[in-house]
């Protein structure tokens, strides 16, 4: 641990597993106290298991044995009042906010032509991966306003910057999330509050973070889900899967002070894979 971010707190949606697990971890070693955030339950429409409350609470125990502290919370980001009432427990706790990753998502409903689409798997897709972003931004970012600091990051992906057959609710949410990530950088940016995104590739299902969105991904591609790694490694230029702690390692960069004069940038961490 080198300590970039001590004295932050730090709130992380889609905690319980994944990209977020490995974030909350990351940040804990470099310091920061931390305020998890995860729905922690199944919902409907979505066609695969979520985050669980038990997985939730393995991220918070890892974070404490790094020692930060931690305050959990079960939270709908498709909810204002949750959000809100989740920032104000934040709030009450620790006193301040530092960053805020917006990473919870879904990767499915999916695997249809765009016509194929049903208007309610549109509005869930829409509703998680890009209006969830934009109600944390609307609960913390007056308040990083009004310290005159702050650090927002949102998990985007490749599909926000290219397209993705039978993938149009995943790409259209986050080439949204890359908009409001420029937009929200002007906002914010004279109250040197910085905001960026982070656009991973294809990454790894680690088993130390339960991870499994790649495998989700596979399916509504009906790639077989036993050979998915070999078949998505084909497309990667540095002939390897991202790590999760690719990604954990960049954010940890962008919530520092050594980024201090970087926003509304979109960071690419994929092997090249957007470069093509």
């Amino acid at each position: 641990m080198t300590g970039r971010l001590d004295g932050k707190t730090a709130l992380i949606t889609g905690a319980a597993r994944g990209l977020g697990r490995a974030t909350a971890v990351a940040f804990a070693r470099e310091g920061a106290d931390l305020v998890l955030l995860d729905v922690a339950k199944d919902l409907p429409g979505v066609p695969y298991p979520l985050g669980s409350a038990s997985q939730l609470e393995h991220t918070a125990s890892l974070c404490r044995e790094e020692g930060a502290a931690v305050l959990l919370q079960h939270t709908d980001v498709r909810e204002l009042d949750d959000v809100k009432a989740a920032v104000a427990g934040a709030a009450d706790r620790f006193g301040h906010l530092d960053v805020l990753i917006n990473n919870a998502g879904i990767a499915a409903p999916s695997g249809k032509a765009a016509h194929e689409i049903e208007e309610e798997e549109w509005q869930l897709m829409l509703d998680v991966d890009l209006s969830g972003a934009w109600r944390l931004i609307h609960c913390v970012g007056g308040l990083m306003a009004e310290r005159r600091s702050g650090s927002i990051i949102n998990i985007a992906s490749t599909a926000g910057l290219v397209g993705y057959r039978h993938f149009a609710g995943y790409v259209a949410a986050k080439h949204g999330l890359v908009g409001l990530t420029k937009a929200a950088s002007l906002d914010y940016g004279p109250h040197k509050v910085r905001v960026n995104a982070l656009c991973p590739g294809s990454v790894r299902d680690a088993p130390h973070v339960e991870g499994r969105m790649l495998a989700e991904i596979a399916r509504s591609l009906d790639v077989p889900v036993a050979e998915h790694e070999e078949i998505f490694v084909r497309d990667q230029p540095m002939n390897a899967l991202i790590e999760p702690e690719d990604v954990a390692h960049t954010a940890v960069w962008l919530a520092s002070d050594e980024a201090s004069q970087v926003t509304g940038a979109v960071i690419t961490v994929d092997g090249g894979f957007s470069a093509r």
